[in-house]
């Protein structure tokens, strides 16, 4: 192809540039609500940190508001910029959840809706957006969004980035891993394995490799491992259902789909030692399995309260559970009082 002046054309090139909004949401939970209040205008009750687009956020409440003006009479809500950032552009929404089931929640949004000056820009760290009379105290403490003196908050930040859209017109999807589910039908089947072991006279059978590949305990008791006991291996201090759940996570690196799992937090606090994830947790310390060691301590950690952290703490301290134990100690600087009370 020639242009007019009979010099060659070359093929044109294009571009595309794309401005979206990285979005995420944090819900905010303020226990005690009547006991904040009084802490005095300007002061704040602050969420923990969340990240959205690379940047750090926090809501923060005040029970007395945040203009002194207004002498009390609203409480205030806003979201601040928490790491440093200059000019950090964002969209927000304040969602005052509606406790009755009804649905009716109380929402200050920019998604959805034109703004006339685009979005909002925060200048540096600790700038914020949100409403100094977010909702007049009378009314808020007979409205169905105060329920068993507690409020919930749910914040969205969408923070706005730019970019060239270099992505090709077509894809080729490429589906998750399913690795995990070969090597447990490896297990289920039993198909070529090498090595019995003996839980409480049920009996487990499966393969060296798979074993001395994700645990070096079990490599090193396999190399020192005299021939004639190669047959069957005797398991002490370890319940069939705890070995069951180590060699599912060995094979699959799940958790079991068990109720025990799934019902952890109803568990009453004598019987948490005794807990499958307690258990399954002096597992993954014995055989060195540091992301079944995690797995387990966040389960252990939804099971936190003033009544199980000196049990939670004891289990975390025992087995080497420093993100365990680190959680418990935190929560019980946090919570001084109440434990004092018991």
């Amino acid at each position: 192809m020639y242009s007019p002046n009979n010099s060659p054309l070359v093929s044109p090139t294009s571009s595309r540039s794309v401005t979206e909004t990285i979005n995420a949401s944090h819900n905010f939970v303020i226990k005690g609500y009547s006991l904040a209040k009084g802490i005095g205008v300007g002061k704040h009750i602050a969420s923990e940190t969340f990240t959205v687009g690379g940047y750090q956020w926090a809501i923060y409440f005040y029970p007395d508001g945040k203009n002194p003006e207004d002498s009390s009479a609203y409480v205030s809500v806003f979201i601040a910029l928490a790491s440093e950032g200059t000019d950090v552009r964002a969209l927000f929404e304040l969602t005052l959840v509606d406790q009755s089931g009804e649905g009716k929640h109380k929402v200050h949004s920019h998604f959805d809706r034109s703004l006339e000056s685009g979005p909002y820009t925060l200048k540096y760290r600790g700038s914020m957006w949100g409403y100094k009379r977010f909702f007049r105290r009378t009314s808020l403490e007979t409205s169905v969004f105060l329920k068993d003196d507690c409020l919930k908050i749910n914040c969205t930040v969408g923070v706005v980035v730019s970019g060239i859209d270099s992505s090709r017109l077509h894809s080729i999807h490429v589906p998750e891993s399913d690795i995990g589910a070969h090597f447990g039908t490896l297990l289920e089947n039993e198909e070529g394995s090498d090595v019995t072991f003996n839980v409480s006279g049920e009996k487990f059978h499966a393969h060296k490799l798979v074993l001395v590949a994700r645990s070096p305990v079990f490599e090193n008791d396999f190399v020192n491992m005299i021939e004639e006991d190669n047959d069957e291996i005797h398991i002490t201090e370890m319940e069939p259902r705890v070995f069951k759940a180590l060699l599912h996570f060995i094979y699959r690196d799940t958790l079991p789909e068990d109720d025990e799992f799934l019902e952890a937090s109803s568990s009453s606090v004598p019987s948490l030692p005794d807990s499958l994830p307690a258990k399954l947790l002096a597992a993954a310390d014995k055989y060195d399995l540091p992301r079944l060691r995690s797995m387990c301590e966040s389960v252990l950690c939804k099971d936190i309260s003033v009544s199980s952290v000196s049990h939670i703490l004891a289990l975390a301290d025992l087995y080497h559970a420093a993100d365990l134990k680190s959680v418990c100690l935190k929560f019980t600087a946090e919570n001084l009082v109440g434990l004092m009370q018991l």
